[in-house]
């Protein structure tokens, strides 16, 4: 049996199984993982070396709309994914491990989204592409192309959170609360530290909110006892445009993006205060103005918030 039939054998079993599914939001999105199971009927028919060619031909051009959209926002070609399979066999070898927990991550996203449509009544459902890429991103969302994620790049990131079940809602859900923020913030391609850290903090207040986690499992540990530290060094960059210091700068060896724990302790101060707590979610996801935020939000470096 071709490993595309196995995976899909694997979805359905696993859906079946256990609890029902919970309730879906009355938007439910699709969350599509065919494309999974169509690049692993190539990978192992060809031994784990399909060839750039075929991978053009018989993975990513007959793939949904949101493999295309992943393909075209972040470089993924047939030359590209071939390059990082023997560059790197293992990531690609071990990411078939997560398949199996995919019918368990939707279930839980579907409590997350409904979560989600009840606290933000005006929240959008767009669609949900799983598929493989080139090793990287880990994911993506935007309210202009909705969400992607690389199911290799997301698999081999253990240090994000040790349960790989955990990990892909944790992380889905970060990604979702991107696709209900303000175009112009979240498709910056020039953001100040202070923006970057509120659009990817506030993602992270919220996805926990809807989840149960942030995505980044390993931040408060990173910082604990560090805060003030931390943050002192946060508001003198605040207006810089080099993020190097403070997000997109993990890496398996030494995670980082202390931005992101920042913009989320921005974030969840702004919520204490608030008066009206269901509004302040919605501010929260509508934020356009990320300084005026910050100075609502009764912020400051080293605040106590639990």
């Amino acid at each position: 049996m071709h490993c595309a039939a196995l995976i899909a054998g694997c979805l359905a079993a696993g859906l079946a199984a256990g609890a029902p599914a919970p309730p879906a939001p009355a938007a439910a999105p699709a969350i599509r993982t065919d494309d999974v199971a169509r690049f692993y009927d190539l990978y192992e028919r060809e031994h784990g070396h399909p060839t750039a060619l075929q991978l053009e031909r018989e993975y990513l051009a007959p793939g949904s709309e949101g493999l295309h959209e992943f393909a075209r926002l972040r470089a993924i070609t047939g030359e590209a994914i071939a390059t990082a399979i023997e560059r790197r066999p293992e990531v690609y070898a071990g990411a078939r491990r997560c398949v199996a927990a995919l019918p368990r991550v939707t279930r839980r996203l579907a409590v997350a989204l409904r979560r989600l449509g009840e606290l933000y009544p005006a929240a959008q459902f767009p669609a949900v592409t799983i598929a493989v890429g080139r090793g990287k991103p880990v994911g993506i969302g935007s309210p202009a192309t909705g969400i992607q994620i690389g199911l290799e790049a997301l698999c081999a990131t253990d240090w994000l959170n040790p349960d790989v079940e955990a990990r892909f809602v944790h992380v889905i859900a970060h990604e979702y609360v991107h696709a209900q923020q303000v175009r112009r913030l979240v498709d910056d391609e020039h953001p100040t530290v202070l923006e970057a850290s509120l659009v990817e903090g506030i993602a992270e207040f919220v996805g926990e909110r809807i989840s149960g986690s942030i995505a980044n499992a390993y931040l408060p540990a990173l910082a604990h006892g560090r805060e003030r530290e931390i943050e002192t060094a946060f508001v003198a960059d605040e207006d810089r445009t080099d993020l190097s210091a403070w997000v997109y700068n993990s890496t398996p060896e030494r995670p980082a993006d202390l931005g992101y724990w920042v913009g989320y302790r921005i974030a969840r101060s702004y919520y204490r205060h608030a008066a009206d707590r269901r509004r302040a979610i919605a501010d929260l996801i509508r934020m356009d103005d990320p300084r005026a935020l910050l100075a609502r939000s009764g912020w400051h470096p080293g605040i106590h918030l639990d």
